[in-house]
């Protein structure tokens, strides 16, 4: 099975870019790049769908801007 997140993907003044998802809570991820980044947050997101032991997987509507989508394999 695979999932849409949209992931909101920020620089930040120390140097590096943040990712967070208000469609998945718990989701952040930190890297040097925007595409490093976006791969921890395929990894986290991964692991946070792992953890809930769902078989089926229900995200809210995503609302307001949409910055990145990953896909995840679940």
């Amino acid at each position: 099975m695979e999932v849409a997140v949209h992931i909101h993907v920020e620089y930040l003044p120390e140097g590096v870019y943040l990712a967070t998802s208000e469609q998945l809570p718990g989701l952040v991820a930190q890297g040097r790049t925007v595409a490093e980044t976006l791969e921890i947050a395929r990894d986290v997101a991964r692991r946070l769908i792992e953890a809930r032991g769902e078989g089926r997987l229900s995200l809210p509507p995503v609302t307001g801007n949409q910055d990145f989508t990953i896909v995840v394999a679940a």
